[in-house]
């Protein structure tokens, strides 16, 4: 069965918009016993919260069934060296300009290292993103929303 982890992305698109809440919901009914959390997805929600309701709003409905559960990844140290890897390749070989990087895009590789070494598939709207750093290694990815296997 294969495992799954959602990009900030799809959270943030489906708290803006009804059909995306709803392909959401669709996606999170049939996979729940096989998605979890990602630590970096949940710092970059708790990050983007407006108010202290907000954050209490996203703990108490989103994060806080993950870690009752025990779903949550969080990166480890080889996560962090192949982040550094990654931006020191894509400078190298794109002439990537790291004083223009996106705090998002630095996250992404260590969100997509960490989910290729936990076995898990990244489920992401940012293809732009994801092809960037399959450049430098190989992780699943896929848009929303992958149908039910």
């Amino acid at each position: 069965m294969r495992k799954y982890v959602l990009d900030a992305n799809c959270y943030i698109d489906a708290s803006r918009d009804t059909e995306a809440w709803k392909a959401l919901a669709r996606f999170t009914t049939w996979s729940a016993p096989r998605l979890f959390l990602s630590s970096v997805v949940a710092a970059e929600l708790r990050a983007g919260a407006r108010s202290d309701r907000d954050r209490k709003q996203l703990e108490d409905t989103l994060l806080a069934p993950f870690t009752r559960r025990d779903r949550v990844l969080t990166p480890g140290a080889a996560s962090w060296d192949i982040l550094g890897l990654t931006l020191a390749t894509l400078r190298e070989r794109k002439g990537l300009d790291l004083a223009q990087v996106r705090r998002s895009f630095a996250l992404d590789i260590l969100l997509a290292y960490s989910c290729r070494a936990s076995g898990v598939v990244l489920v992401s709207q940012n293809a732009r993103d994801m092809a960037r750093i399959r450049s430098v290694f190989s992780f699943e990815y896929v848009a929303p929303y992958p149908e039910p296997s």
